[in-house]
């Protein structure tokens, strides 16, 4: 028998060979590669750490970190999962939070996603919410003071993050989750949890663990397309203004796009807490010159919380997966490489844009749609148009319907008088058992789905699906079993906002 040392000889030598094999078989790993991973220690590498917790959230965009401080927050041992360094998903890439107003100018998102608002206002990473005929409201933040303030939160609460991990299977017995499985610098881990929540946006988890779900439009099966947002500084905001003032009809939009009146230069210039789409006219003019690098008929900037600095959210992939990771890696190449031409475009042709210069780059698309998973419940086009608000609603959406063609340059959009419920059974799986989910790939159509997948709503939601996976576990109960007028109850406490009849419902 070879003992320890002859061992380590043997697997030496063999390296060698294969370095002096790669010197003619330049394909063949090299003798670094050789010790450093494959073939070295093999024993060791494929041990797989096993942990155990109380809820396991899978995402840390805002429907995940929502559901991970509620869980925690009521006492409930909670591990945070993400692929990134960082939490927040695409609450960090310059995206603003949209409709914590309805289009009545109500309040109708409060708790967390508020508590968060509150904080970054004291740090100067935002100016809190403003009406907007276009999007019900809008309230600007500070991208990188948001990951600050969510690492706060997980601190304060007691969430344990788990970052830098991808998500590469689920354990499932007799339809129910039991673990999900994790890698990361090239170990595994896998985690044993009471209740999951699948927060990844994707539904990554529970279409691992076999649960029935939709993708895209009933019509077509067509996704909306994702975007690569980037920042510049150097804008002059007061020519851009000064510009709209004098071309008025740079903020007329198509047909398809139902906006109530009053978005107008001067409503802009009022506050530096806008969002601004527009330039139809412009970009057709100048797509027609061959000039547009761009798929899309407007122009979307985000004015930050930050003198001459604006977030872009003008690229559109077309005919996109993003389930597909080819279709992820030619989306982010695309991406990129349009960056360039566009600033070069806006230089050359939009007044108040003649300085600016690239800030920064998100680091990863932000991605609209992709699987909506089936629930024990679905919230369905006509509850949301006509502003159902049923008894087991554990958070309100109220974002108008926004839909992007995933095949052309135009956008949908539809206003909703009023807001419309959110309920708690739209949040489990209606096939594997313990798994529940929050943020943009909840039960709902895909109609819906264009007013819910906004931010505050995910978190919103996630705040209820967290106070329910924490009472599942205390009560040793599955999660539909949990009683939600307790779910809603705790969230009011908190200052969530469940009907027009809560206290809390107030004119912004």
């Amino acid at each position: 028998m070879y003992n320890e040392i002859d061992l380590r000889k043997e697997r030496w030598l063999a390296a060698s060979e294969l370095e002096q094999s790669s010197r003619i078989h330049p394909y063949l790993p090299s003798l670094q590669f050789i010790k450093e991973g494959r073939g070295y220690d093999m024993e060791t590498r494929s041990e797989r750490q096993v942990m155990k917790t109380q809820v396991l959230v899978l995402g840390g965009g805002a429907g995940g970190v929502g559901a991970a401080i509620s869980a925690a927050r009521e006492g409930a041992e909670t591990i945070l999962v993400d692929r990134q360094g960082f939490l927040g998903g695409n609450m960090t890439i310059g995206l603003p939070l949209l409709a914590f107003l309805d289009a009545q100018g109500r309040q109708v998102t409060r708790g967390l996603p508020q508590e968060i608002v509150n904080r970054l206002i004291e740090l100067g990473g935002a100016f809190g919410h403003r009406e907007c005929p276009l999007h019900n409201s809008t309230t600007v933040i500070d991208p990188n003071l948001m990951k600050i303030v969510i690492f706060e939160k997980m601190k304060q609460y007691g969430v344990r993050p788990l970052l830098h991990c991808e998500i590469i299977g689920t354990n499932v017995d007799n339809g129910e989750l039991k673990s999900v499985i994790l890698k990361g610098k090239g170990k595994e881990i896998e985690i044993f949890a009471d209740v999951f929540v699948d927060a990844t946006g994707d539904g990554d988890v529970a279409f691992m663990a076999g649960a029935e779900y939709e993708k895209g439009q009933y019509a077509n099966g067509e996704t909306q397309p994702p975007t690569l947002m980037f920042t510049v500084g150097g804008f002059d905001l007061e020519r851009f203004m000064d510009f709209l003032e004098e071309h008025p009809e740079e903020l007329k939009h198509g047909t398809s796009m139902k906006i109530r009146p009053g978005y107008t230069a001067d409503f802009l210039r009022a506050s530096e807490n806008h969002v601004f789409v527009g330039l139809k006219n412009t970009i057709s003019k100048l797509r027609k010159e061959g000039k547009c690098p761009i798929d899309r008929d407007t122009i979307i900037y985000i004015n930050l919380p930050r003198e001459g600095y604006i977030a872009l959210n003008c690229i559109r992939i077309l005919n996109f997966d993003g389930t597909k990771i080819e279709e992820l890696s030619r989306g982010e190449i695309e991406s990129n490489l349009q960056i360039i031409p566009l600033i070069q475009m806006l230089k050359e042709n939009i007044p108040g844009f003649k300085h600016i210069y690239l800030s920064s780059i998100a680091p990863f698309l932000g991605i609209r749609e992709t699987r909506r998973i089936i629930g024990k419940q679905m919230i369905r086009e006509e509850a949301a148009v006509n502003g159902v608000i049923p008894e087991d609603t554990i958070a309100l959406g109220s974002y108008i319907i926004d839909i992007h063609s995933g095949s052309g340059d135009s956008t949908l959009i539809r206003s909703l008088t009023g807001p419309y419920g959110i309920t708690y059974g739209a949040t489990i799986s209606k096939d594997v058992k313990r798994l529940m989910l929050s943020g943009r790939c909840i039960s709902v159509d895909p109609v819906v789905f264009g007013s819910s997948r906004v931010m505050p709503t995910c978190m919103a939601v996630g705040e209820g699906v967290g106070i329910g996976a924490a009472l599942a576990v205390q009560q040793n109960r599955a999660p539909e079993d949990v009683d939600v007028q307790t779910i809603r109850q705790k969230l009011r406490e908190y200052g969530a906002i469940l009907s027009l009849e809560d206290d809390s419902v107030v004119q912004a």
